[in-house]
């Protein structure tokens, strides 16, 4: 099982690096994999789509198989053996031609950062200066581009701009539509669709087979609430997962005045919790944002609010996971900006 102390892995759940099964993209992986055989790959993909849907198992499946030169002849999807050699280098991040910009503990420290560090970013100028060990080519994935800041991100791009030869960006993004326009022009945007429904579940059905503890007769219902994403089905199926949304369903319907009574008992299904319960209700409230924006039946000023909010949404969630806030709080927090957006 993978380290729990990472931005770019659930815990208690195998880390994308090591999955040797991805599902649902299976047109999508043949494009590429011709795109690779025809000398055609852009030097910077984006791949971008809902979280949970398969982008970074995607973009490690694409680079194992560009470290590895190629795949056999006849194949028809970027599968490399979990006993190839390139396959256990990616997963335990030790290939010398890749490196993986996520959030993640520096040596000597216990707390993940709430952001990719610009000092982490300029690694990628030496990186590519380096010479290739194996193939010739050398990847860099960023995992995900949302979590750059600003220095990160003009750090990156001073590399985009001027890629070495045979190099390859493989930049994920769970809100392509946010990501800097200078980094957009310099990639190719590849977007992934979510999951149908029978695909989520033989995902859950894979992982089950992979140790991850999981009640079969609520997998169902999880798949058919997870909006196409595994990773949402997962925290769905875990502990109170089906609760939490509901809870936070029923408070969001009542915008502008929800319940007093009803945030109180929202927090307190949060609060002690694992970051699964936290996740879904940042995911509900996300998706409540990005609707009304999307409705084209908002105001100017109310979409530039919704904006906002969803700016301190999503910084407020990665802080309250970092330093342990107390949950309740967080929930009259974020409710308070919203009930201001929308009146």
């Amino acid at each position: 099982m993978s380290e729990l102390l990472a931005g770019d892995v659930l815990p208690g759940t195998p880390a994308p690096r090591e999955q040797d099964r991805l599902f649902g993209h299976h047109e999508l992986e043949a494009e590429l994999l011709g795109e690779w055989r025809a000398g055609r790959l852009p030097h910077a993909l984006l791949l971008g789509g809902l979280e949970g849907i398969g982008k970074a198992t995607l973009a490690y499946r694409l680079a194992r198989i560009v470290l590895a030169g190629g795949v056999a002849p006849g194949s028809h999807d970027l599968s490399l053996p979990p006993t190839d050699p390139v396959f256990r280098q990616v997963a335990s991040l030790t290939h010398p031609d890749l490196l993986v910009l996520r959030r993640a503990p520096e040596a000597g420290e216990d707390k993940i950062p709430t952001v990719i560090p610009a000092e982490m970013v300029r690694r990628v100028r030496a990186f590519f200066g380096a010479t290739a060990a194996g193939s010739g080519w050398r990847v860099c994935i960023v995992d995900a581009v949302d979590d750059l800041n600003a220095f990160g991100a003009n750090a990156l791009l001073k590399t985009l701009e001027e890629p070495p030869p045979r190099a390859l960006f493989i930049l994920i993004t769970h809100a392509p539509g946010r990501v800097l326009p200078t980094i957009r022009s310099r990639t190719r945007l590849v977007k992934l669709r979510p999951l149908a429904v029978d695909d989520v579940l033989a995902a859950l059905d894979h992982l089950r087979t992979q140790g991850v503890e999981l009640e079969p007769a609520g997998l169902q219902a999880a798949a058919e609430a997870s909006q196409g994403s595994v990773r949402r089905a997962l925290i769905l199926a875990r502990g109170e997962g089906m609760e939490v949304r509901s809870a936070t369903l029923r408070a969001l319907s009542q915008l502008p005045s929800p319940r007093a009574d009803e945030l109180h008992a929202l927090g307190a299904r949060l609060q002690g919790d694992r970051a699964d319960g936290l996740d879904l209700f940042i995911e509900a409230v996300s998706d409540y944002i990005a609707e009304r924006a999307t409705s084209g039946q908002e105001e100017r000023h109310r979409l530039v609010r919704l904006g906002e909010v969803w700016e301190k949404v999503r910084r407020s969630a990665v802080e309250a996971n970092v330093f342990n806030l107390d949950r309740k709080a967080l929930v009259f927090r974020i409710f308070a900006d919203l009930a201001e957006a929308v009146r």
